[in-house]
């Protein structure tokens, strides 16, 4: 049973089982992204395939759920994979994507692959804001285009993979 489809009120302890259990599904994604990286040739283009969970998620939970499962995997990740500083690089992501995502899902105007998108595209905004701060110039922002598309592309990936997953639990 779905948390959100509780009748019990929705049960916390379920949602925290669940929660981990998404954690620990982004953490894997994380890490076989880190072994068959899908850049391409072009760096710090990925499919980010962790992100599926983190959509997911956000549909099947509160946007508060969604959120701690980012942060984890991003701080875990880093810790287990990739590194400190490149954490750096995708927390900052993570929470300008995760917002972006949480507010236009409020809405109600965007699809489940059109919040994915926008949530890959302000990923990419995060990492080059951040880079950018980190080396004091704008420059950074001409690479800024080629990570657009990337995360337009892996977004919307992303998204309709995500779209039929969580039409395939709300059935559940």
């Amino acid at each position: 049973m779905i948390p959100s489809q509780d009748k019990r009120s929705g049960s916390s302890s379920l949602r925290v089982a669940y929660c981990g259990l998404l954690c620990a599904l982004a953490l894997i994604f994380s890490y076989i992204e880190v072994l068959i990286p899908f850049n391409i040739g072009i760096p710090g283009v990925k499919l980010g395939i962790a992100n599926l969970v983190i959509i997911v998620a956000l549909y099947l939970f509160d946007w508060r759920y969604a959120m701690g499962i980012n942060l984890v995997r991003v701080l875990v990740s880093g810790l287990l994979f990739t590194g400190m500083f490149s954490a750096l690089y995708s927390l900052a992501g993570a929470l300008l994507s995760m917002t972006v995502m949480v507010l236009l899902k409020k809405t109600g105007l965007f699809s489940v692959t059109g919040i994915s998108i926008a949530g890959g595209v302000t990923h990419n905004l995060g990492q080059i804001l951040v880079a950018s701060a980190l080396v004091s110039s704008l420059n950074m922002f001409a690479y800024f285009p080629v990570l657009i598309f990337s995360g337009v592309a892996s977004g919307a990936v992303i998204g309709i993979v995500a779209f039929f997953i969580i039409r395939r639990l709300s059935k559940v």
